[in-house]
């Protein structure tokens, strides 16, 4: 996450961001019990669609801009909302913030380790959505704060990606919503598959 942090270039962000989301898996695996493992099944199917989202959003941003640095990006939120709506939505999920699938696997995960005293993991994951956060910021202040540096002309032919590019980005930002609010089903299979895998299953 720090070194997501450390980036201006988005597509590297996200792939230090992935490199992050995979340690919290690797943590939820680490601890070896049920919730543990639920955690880390529920992240692996999340992540994908977070992270699915942001690159699908990412390569809409590519097409239009032909650039993926933070500057370049700058007043793009007002050029192509859709676009950047759907990179925010994903931002959130990468975060954990409620009603997103991102919220719901990192609370079981907190769940896992809280269930084992281990109190510093859960505030190292804490941590670890603060530097989310962080990372995240930088593309929403770009998006929507920063001013364009390049010509008015220039800066006015980028308009909204195509509906080809924003109805798959937005099937999977949906998705992320949808399973944020209704988990019964992702929070059933994982718990069965997580009963099956530590031998505790019928």
């Amino acid at each position: 996450s720090i070194m997501a942090i450390a980036q201006d270039e988005l597509k590297r962000m996200l792939a230090y961001s992935t490199v992050a989301q995979i340690g919290y898996m690797v943590l939820g695996i680490g601890l070896a019990s049920s919730t543990g493992l639920t955690a880390t099944l529920l992240h692996l199917f999340n992540h994908a669609l977070m992270k699915g989202a942001l690159f699908l959003a990412v390569g809409a941003v590519v097409y239009r801009l032909g650039s993926v640095n933070l500057r370049d990006l700058a007043g793009l939120g007002r050029r192509m909302p859709w676009t950047m709506a759907a990179i925010v939505i994903g931002g959130l999920s990468l975060i954990g913030v409620p009603p997103t699938a991102g919220f719901v696997s990192k609370w079981y995960l907190v769940l896992a380790t809280l269930e084992q005293d281990l109190w510093p993991l859960a505030l190292l994951i804490l941590l670890g959505s603060l530097l989310s956060l962080a990372y995240v910021w930088k593309i929403v202040e770009a998006a929507y704060f920063a001013q364009p540096t390049n010509a008015g002309e220039a800066q006015a032919m980028i308009r909204e990606a195509p509906l080809s590019l924003l109805i798959p980005v937005w099937l999977l930002v949906f998705a992320n919503l949808y399973f944020g609010i209704n988990t019964e089903f992702t929070v059933g299979v994982a718990t069965q598959a997580s009963a099956m895998l530590l031998g505790t299953g019928s």
